[in-house]
């Protein structure tokens, strides 16, 4: 195993112009938690133009395999 983990990371995205907040939960695998919030904002800010400051994270969790699944 090369240590990747999976972490579900949830937010929102707050840009003006938009009536409501673009809620969001991903599941990214990464090696470690900081890398997998730098995927989060290349993505969503790529996905939806949005800058970092405009992207609010409300939890990062690992998510744990189950075993003998």
């Amino acid at each position: 195993m090369s240590g990747t983990k999976v972490f579900r990371v949830s937010g929102r995205i707050d840009k003006p112009g938009l009536y409501e907040p673009i809620t969001f939960n991903k599941e990214i695998a990464a090696a470690k938690e900081a890398h997998a919030l730098e995927k989060i904002y290349a993505e969503m800010g790529s996905r939806h133009r949005a800058k970092r400051f405009q992207i609010k994270i409300n939890s990062v969790e690992e998510v744990v395999p189950e075993e003998g699944a």
